[in-house]
């Protein structure tokens, strides 16, 4: 199995929706266009912020297969194969067409709670099935389990197509036992925009980020200057970057980011229920942090 570099910032790509709800096929490829030309070094699909949880499987298809067309080979794609149900992951990874894209993003189970164990045999289950490398999620506030340090090691020792992990747990000593502890070739990513800088201070590797749809030139520059070592001018960035990523999520994801892309002109404000956009104080809050860092 091949073996994907997954270094850098990769971007959890949103999805444009017309006043009708309809996907908005052109703000779609004006956003990958957007980012693709401004330094990302990969684009992750039908992830969270991209609303899957209210599009149709149909919906989905027809996304991963633009998203591959638009891109056309210029960047690498990771595509979010994810549920609480393993045969069904498993049923999709068998009959779905997966090519160009060069891995999976896998979340834990959310709603049903597996044990440590269950969570262990599911990602084991997957990474059998799959045809491309697994990077795990984890992200205990929406799946409402934390898939453990030990776990996680567990399945990057024991398990060869695992690859890497999105750490989006919040929990530095985790993180820190994992990058300590995890073997060669293992990729841990940030998952949260504002400890990215923190997080590459201590040896993670990269980011998959919301804020890199808005702006993918500026935390492109802060991500590599961290690879780089270069910590006292990626540092900037981090400050400047750290009170845009709090409203982002102030009224949920992606409601902060599309605010600020319509702003930019890219895309419609539009969201799907229950989703809905920021509230007008946030907006505002919002806009002048964007005005001001024009």
């Amino acid at each position: 199995m091949a073996h994907m570099n997954i270094l850098g910032m990769g971007v959890a790509l949103v999805t444009p929706f017309t006043q009708n709800k309809e996907i908005d096929y052109p703000a779609l490829k004006r956003v990958i266009e957007h980012i693709v030309d401004n330094g990302a070094d990969f684009l992750v699909v039908l992830g969270t912020t991209g609303e899957t949880p209210c599009l149709t499987l149909d919906e989905k298809v027809k996304i991963k297969s633009f998203v591959k067309e638009t891109a056309d080979g210029r960047i690498p794609l990771v595509l979010g194969i994810g549920g609480n149900n393993t045969a069904e992951i498993i049923k999709r990874l068998n009959e779905e067409d997966l090519s160009g894209y060069s891995a999976i993003l896998s979340v834990v189970p959310p709603y049903n709670k597996p044990s440590q164990e269950g969570i262990y045999c599911h990602f084991k289950a997957i990474s059998e099935a799959s045809p491309l490398p697994v990077i795990l999620y984890n992200v205990p506030g929406r799946t409402g389990v934390n898939m453990t340090a030990e776990t996680t090691l567990r399945l990057a020792r024991e398990v060869p197509g695992i690859i890497g992990i999105k750490e989006a747990s919040g929990d530095i000593h985790q993180i820190q036992r994992i990058l300590r502890e995890k073997p060669d070739g293992f990729t841990v990513l940030s998952g949260d925009d504002g400890m990215t800088y923190p997080l590459m201070t201590l040896g993670v590797q990269g980011v998959i980020s919301v804020l890199g749809n808005a702006y993918p030139k500026d935390f492109s520059e802060m991500v590599h200057l961290c690879l780089e070592g270069n910590y006292i001018e990626a540092v900037d960035y981090h400050f400047k970057f750290r009170e845009i990523i709090r409203l982002l999520f102030a009224d949920g994801n992606p409601a902060g980011v599309k605010c600020v892309m319509h702003d930019m002109g890219l895309i419609e404000n539009e969201l799907r229920l229950p989703l809905v956009p920021v509230s007008e104080n946030t907006a505002t809050e919002i806009l002048n942090w964007v005005n001001s860092f024009k």
